[in-house]
């Protein structure tokens, strides 16, 4: 577990960097004053109370930076379990179409339901998982093929969806197409307890899981050793869906987090899951907070969806898998 000491030191030195770096220079001074007792009661009490340079801190960076981290801690959390829950290296919830499930419910939420959006992303989600799921499985086993073909085509039938209700509520056609394709600009503190307390619990729920979650790779044959398989792949799948469709619903889809994450992980700490899962909940985080600063500077002071970025980076990385998987050097 030493190992996970630097992943966590890279994650608060990441946080603090996303909270200094913006349009706005101030004084690294004014950051740390920021956070003195006084102007956190007021943030919490009375947050238009906040004047200046700790209203761009405690309401505008801080939000951001940490629901980046959180989404990222819950995709990549819901990636880990992913692969164990299908056996298959290359399952992520936006390649599987989980995401896209969820931002079908999220759409239907914004415009008939805007108080539900998480419930409704939830419902997408789990519909998502269940019907990709059900189509991918041949005699108990869930092969690459069958598994992606599924992700793919509900992933192509759940974006013609969602595509088809933002044209139908078109005065907000903008922000929703912007929302699509992934970002954190705008966050607010409710949106951020909502996904942090979704990412803990469902990350929580997970590491105690550890022990199952290895039992799962090993399928039918684990009813041998006393696991009810069938009560934790529901509960498995129960816990991805609402990882995803919270980070969904307040952030839109954000791709290959998911995928990159554990795989990263495995390298350096192994397929155990006593050690994987917080190694690459850590990480997704810290990636998530990276590309969110990549997404804000490079074009500075245009904001470029976080989304594309981590596309950017996470499409040559699954290629590359599957190309190992072609020479049979990826197992699953």
């Amino acid at each position: 577990m030493k190992k996970l000491i630097p992943l966590l030191l890279s994650s608060i030195v990441l946080v603090l960097l996303g909270i200094v770096v913006g349009s706005v220079r101030i004084p690294f001074r004014e950051i740390v004053s920021s956070f003195s007792l006084k102007t956190l009661k007021m943030a919490l009490s009375s947050p238009n109370s906040l004047k200046g340079n700790t209203y761009i801190i405690l309401q505008i960076r801080l939000p951001r930076v940490l629901l980046a981290y959180f989404v990222g801690v819950s995709l990549a959390s819901a990636g880990t379990a992913s692969q164990a829950l299908f056996k298959n290296p290359l399952a992520d919830p936006y390649i599987i179409g989980i995401s896209g499930g969820a931002a079908v419910g999220a759409s239907i939420a914004a415009l008939y339901f805007p108080r539900y959006m998480g419930f409704f992303a939830l419902l997408g989600a789990l519909l998502a998982v269940s019907t990709v799921y059900r189509i991918a499985k041949v005699n108990g086993h869930i092969p690459v093929d069958t598994l992606l073909l599924a992700g793919i085509a509900l992933g192509f039938f759940t974006s013609a969806l969602t595509s088809y209700l933002l044209y139908v509520g078109r005065e907000s056609v903008h922000n929703a197409i912007f929302w699509l394709m992934g970002t954190f600009n705008g966050a607010v503190w409710k949106e951020v307890r909502l996904v942090m307390l979704s990412s803990v619990l469902g990350t929580l729920f997970l590491f105690m899981s550890w022990k199952e979650l290895n039992l799962l790779l090993l399928g039918e044959e684990s009813i041998s050793i006393g696991l009810d398989i069938n009560l934790y792949r529901k509960l498995i799948i129960g816990v991805i869906s609402l990882l995803t469709s919270f980070a969904v619903a307040t952030s839109g889809i954000i791709g290959f987090v998911g995928l990159i994450s554990p795989h990263a992980m495995r390298l350096v700490f192994g397929p155990n899951h006593k050690r994987l899962l917080p190694a690459s909940a850590l990480f997704g985080g810290s990636l998530m907070v990276f590309a969110d600063l990549l997404a804000r500077s490079l074009l500075s002071p245009t904001e470029v969806p976080v989304g594309i970025i981590t596309a950017l980076f996470g499409a040559p990385f699954f290629i590359y898998l599957l190309m190992k998987k072609k020479r049979g050097e990826l197992l699953g």
